[in-house]
């Protein structure tokens, strides 16, 4: 059975070296778009790629094969720091395995901490107060970015600061994009509410410790969003509890934990019977946890998809789906889309205009795509393959979710 196994690796990488040497693939080119580190940068290797590739189909392969990660990289405790537009330093930590191999791709885990009212942590301090040392982990990458009372999990910067570091990690990582979680603890578990709510595209699967969802809806705690349950289905979520907690006891979310079992969002509730806030039980349910990601990978192209969304500036895409204009800025409106082949069926209240961004992941794009809105074909005909396009989408860094092209659709009165 070994040599079989060995053999069919030797036949998949032949047939990999053979599509490479009759494209003449540039790797280094492709490589040195990915990693990138300005928009500047990029603008010059997108016209030397459009000119190399001459068509939209061909430099959708390329990136779809991806660049040539580096094994010269840090590995073990990794201090990092993004600076935003802002001038906001966002300190981060990344845990890279010593055992670190550039020609496999790793899992990714975000660890959000507690106590986020608290000030910035002083430079060289600790982001996670029991140490990396119990984070670190031989077969993923783990990264433990930071929040204070200026910055919480569930800011809008912070939302742009999570999806930056990722897309950072996976410039210099080889990752496996449809296996990124997100785990928080305590006002962390809350801020893993928030992406599961409002910014699910980049993850797999989130994990909920001792927080508390209710918190996002009020307008003190710097929240005050209003939580639509249709934006959780087709993502997994993993909730512990305390029976105890004097913060938010497991009781405090069992109406929550009603919708979710009415709407059937794929979720596990744990209450610890007489647990506090903390999580001692965490070694007897790693178990499970570890399994529960296993068994929930993402996925990037769901053929039923669906968005709930007040407003067409923020947290308005859902995977391959994205809100454009709304009839009413900050009323809520639905974007649900089914596809069958090339044939999109979309029900649409309260959204003037969507885009739908495809892959030949999806559907053959060689093929006319038809598109009905709320039961009338609103487009028929091409949507090939654009460069433009592909280039933007390599801009998110992620593989396993690349577009070549897109449809922005009018909803029609």
């Amino acid at each position: 059975m070994i040599r079989k196994a060995t053999g069919l690796v030797a036949l998949l990488t032949a047939i990999v070296l053979q599509v490479q040497a009759a494209e003449d693939i540039p790797r280094q080119l492709i490589t040195d778009y990915w990693q990138a580190e300005t928009e500047q940068e990029q603008q010059q290797l997108a016209e030397q790629l459009k000119q190399r590739a001459g068509d939209a189909g061909t430099l959708y392969r390329w990136f779809a094969l991806g660049p040539e990660f580096s094994s010269s990289v840090a590995t073990g405790i990794v201090e990092k720091e993004r600076v935003s537009a802002e001038g906001i330093s966002y300190p981060w930590v990344i845990l890279v395995p010593e055992s670190y191999d550039a020609s496999r791709s790793y899992p990714v885990e975000f660890m959000l901490h507690g106590g986020v009212g608290r000030p910035k942590q002083e430079e060289g301090a600790s982001l996670w107060r029991s140490g990396y040392e119990s984070l670190q982990q031989e077969d993923r990458l783990v990264v433990v970015p930071a929040a204070w009372n200026e910055a919480f999990w569930w800011h809008e910067r912070q939302a742009e600061n999570l999806t930056e570091i990722l897309r950072e990690v996976r410039r210099l990582y080889n990752v496996d994009d449809n296996r990124v979680t997100l785990t928080g603890v305590s006002d962390g578990g809350t801020g893993a509410w928030f992406f599961a709510f409002k910014q699910p595209t980049e993850w797999a699967a989130f994990f909920a410790y001792i927080g508390h969802p209710g918190v996002l809806r009020s307008p003190q705690s710097g929240g005050g969003y209003r939580l639509y349950f249709e934006n959780l289905m087709g993502k997994a979520i993993y909730i512990v509890n305390g029976e105890e907690d004097p913060l938010y006891p497991a009781a405090s979310l069992q109406s929550f934990i009603e919708i979710l079992e009415q709407e059937e969002v794929n979720h596990r509730f744990r209450v610890i019977e007489g647990g506090g806030h903390n999580t001692q039980w965490l070694p007897e349910e790693q178990e499970a946890i570890e399994a529960f990601k296993t068994a929930n990978p993402r996925q990037p192209f769901p053929a039923e998809i669906q968005w709930v969304s007040d407003s067409a500036e923020r947290f308005n895409r859902n995977h391959w789906i994205r809100v454009d204009a709304l009839e009413e800025e900050g009323r809520p409106s639905l974007l649900r889309v089914n596809r069958n082949d090339n044939v999109f069926n979309v029900t649409a209240y309260g959204v003037e205009q969507f885009t739908l961004l495809l892959s030949p992941r999806q559907l053959n794009l060689s093929d006319p795509v038809m598109v009905s809105v709320n039961g009338r074909i609103v487009f028929t005909g091409s949507a090939g393959p654009d460069m433009d396009v592909v280039l933007q989408s390599a801009k998110e860094r992620d593989r396993a979710l690349l577009y070549s092209s897109e449809l922005q659709i009018d909803v029609p009165d």
